[in-house]
């Protein structure tokens, strides 16, 4: 399945910058060089979150489990182009499913562990996937989710969906045995004949990924092998990561974040991917101090924590991790100079989406911590060098969204907007998304507000978002589509939805609620009892806030005032914080 469009192609690979590596001939090459060097290893307490014991896998071990994986797909009669949609918690089967759909031309759309029948309806209607791979559990062993018998359930309204296959100690009827079947001698000579007839490029989709923005519901990201190879330098180079490191990979292996890091940089280091299960402090800390790490990323409050508790990093080698990656919220100044000068350890500050936009702040552009909390370097933009090969490929501009005039001086909020190899060509099957995804000129909207900033206008300053959602640990959500379903909450006469600030999560969802006529005052766990047990959504979704108003705030033509609501949903979150603590 090739969605680039040729011209895009042909002028990424005159420039050098499009190859014909795949992740499969990449990951081949380790395995054939590195056999019995480490490529994968399991959080020590995968028995909180999935069924067996945690394992450690060599390249030749990853390698033999991916071959007997393909075949199971083959036998299953799964082919080139057809569409597997992945939910699995962080661990080294992760890599055997993507690594195996590599080889043979299948795409893996990845989606987060919290999805439920609510959004993966959406995805299975858009993709038409015709297999779903699984654990028979998530979650502890007492009270985890089901998750492969909610997919043999979905097959019933989806029918394009003929196969489920799942990991587990016990596996449901109609669900394929994975760890059974693969117990098999595999058929390399059939496996290989299965390969030839796929024949991927380095240009067929690999990946559809999953985002939120303003509209109601999620929308597929297709990345092909090159669109992920590109973006590795910006990972590999900011942190100064070197061949064959050890990566601690704390993301969720479904979207920009995790991917990026723990598939696209690791197979160009061929490193090592230590696996943790988001997110425990202990274990995340056990890991660092055991497992030898390099690299890792870590949310801004998290690092703030740390930096204050000098018990907590005690026994972590600063020697080794001398380098960190952050973003998704605000850098603390204090914080980035605390880890150089306190460890000696340089915090990398990144701003990244699923399409592809990406900057990467490091201590060789931006040497000063106070200067890097703040900005990014103002790459894709004539008359300024950095030392990231990325920023040489791509172009940015920033536009004024009331005139679309392009901004040129400092402290002027505009929208950032990116052309490049790294930016995707379209959301998968809609096309009217991707129109309005693009500017004139071809660039991708982004929705994020930038200033230029710096004495020589060198910098990119985020200032705050243009789109409606709301980011919680990282994750986009979109405020349109908790309040639609909202609507059709007993009691609800009409509802909106903003983000409140939170130390740890960066946002929390605050429900702002007005109750239908002459019904009983709504409260925030009969909202939240709906929206999980009736329409069965994300618990990351769920509001944490409940506002109750006679009317919500609107302007002259009817327009909600999300700033006003915004406002008195902190002061509402601010209250309850200080009830709570006193």
């Amino acid at each position: 399945m090739i969605l680039v469009p040729q011209d895009k192609i042909d002028a990424y690979t005159a420039r050098g910058w499009w190859g014909s590596e795949t992740m499969g001939s990449l990951f081949a090459r380790h395995r054939r060089e590195r056999p019995d060097d480490e490529a994968v290893v399991d959080a020590p307490n995968r028995a909180d979150f999935a069924h067996g014991a945690p394992r450690r896998l060599t390249w030749a071990q990853l390698g033999d489990e991916v071959d007997r994986f393909a075949l199971l797909l083959c036998a299953a009669g799964i082919r080139r182009d057809e569409v597997v949609v992945v939910q699995m918690p962080n661990g080294v089967e992760q890599f055997v499913v993507y690594l195996a759909c590599a080889r043979l031309g299948i795409v893996v759309t990845p989606v987060p562990i919290q999805y439920r029948e609510h959004e993966l309806a959406h995805i299975l209607e858009i993709t038409r996937a015709v297999a779903a791979v699984s654990f028979s559990r998530i979650g502890k062993p007492a009270g985890g989710h089901a998750a492969a018998r909610m997919f043999a359930e979905l097959r019933a309204a989806h029918p394009s969906l003929r196969v489920v296959l799942a990991w587990g100690d016990t596996v449901d009827d109609g669900v394929v045995d994975v760890a059974a079947r693969l117990r098999a001698a595999p058929d390399l000579e059939r496996l290989a004949q299965a390969e030839r007839e796929a024949a991927v490029t380095a240009n067929d989709v690999l990946t559809i990924c999953w985002t939120s923005g303003t509209e109601a519901t999620p929308k597929g990201v297709p990345r092909s092998h090159n669109e992920w190879l590109v973006i590795a330098p910006s990972i590999i180079e900011a942190g100064e990561i070197r061949p064959h490191a050890r990566l601690l990979n704390p993301f969720p292996l479904v979207n920009m974040a995790g991917f990026s890091t723990a598939m696209a940089a690791w197979l160009v280091l061929g490193g090592t991917v230590v696996q943790h299960q988001p997110f425990a402090l202990p274990i995340f800390l056990q890991q660092l101090r055991e497992e030898r790490i390099d690299y890792t990323v870590a949310p801004p409050a998290i690092l703030n924590m740390l930096l204050q508790n000098d018990a907590l990093l005690a026994g972590i080698d600063f020697a080794r991790l001398a380098r960190i990656g952050s973003g998704s919220a605000p850098l603390s100044d204090w914080m980035v100079r605390g880890f150089a000068e306190k460890h000696g350890v340089q915090i990398v500050n990144y701003f990244g989406s699923n399409e592809g936009a990406a900057l990467s702040g490091n201590h060789v552009d931006i040497p000063d911590p106070g200067l890097r909390a703040q900005f990014f370097p103002r790459a894709g933009v004539p008359g300024h060098a950095w030392s990231i090969s990325t920023t040489r490929k791509i172009r940015t501009r920033l536009v004024d969204t009331e005139t679309g005039e392009d901004i040129e001086e400092t402290g002027r909020p505009g929208e950032i907007r990116f052309d490049g190899p790294t930016i995707f060509s379209g959301y998968y099957n809609a096309p009217e998304l991707s129109r309005r995804a693009f500017d004139a000129q071809g660039f991708y909207k982004t929705g994020d507000l930038f200033e230029i900033a710096g004495d020589r206008a060198q910098y990119y300053h985020y200032v705050g978002r243009s789109k409606d959602l709301v980011i919680r640990g990282g994750v986009n959500i979109s405020s349109e589509e908790i309040e639609n379903l909202l609507m059709a909450c007993p009691g609800v006469r009409e509802a909106a939805v903003v983000g409140v600030p939170d130390a740890l999560l960066g946002e929390k969802l605050c429900a702002c609620i007005v109750a239908a006529e002459g019904a009983p005052a709504v409260t925030l766990d009969a909202i939240t009892a709906f929206l999980r047990e009736h329409k069965r959504v994300a618990v990351y979704k769920l509001p944490e806030y409940l506002l109750p108003l006679a009317e919500l705030p609107r302007n002259p033509v009817g327009k909600i005032l999300k700033r006003e609501l915004r406002d008195r949903a902190r002061t509402l979150a601010a209250t309850a914080k200080a009830k709570a603590a006193a």
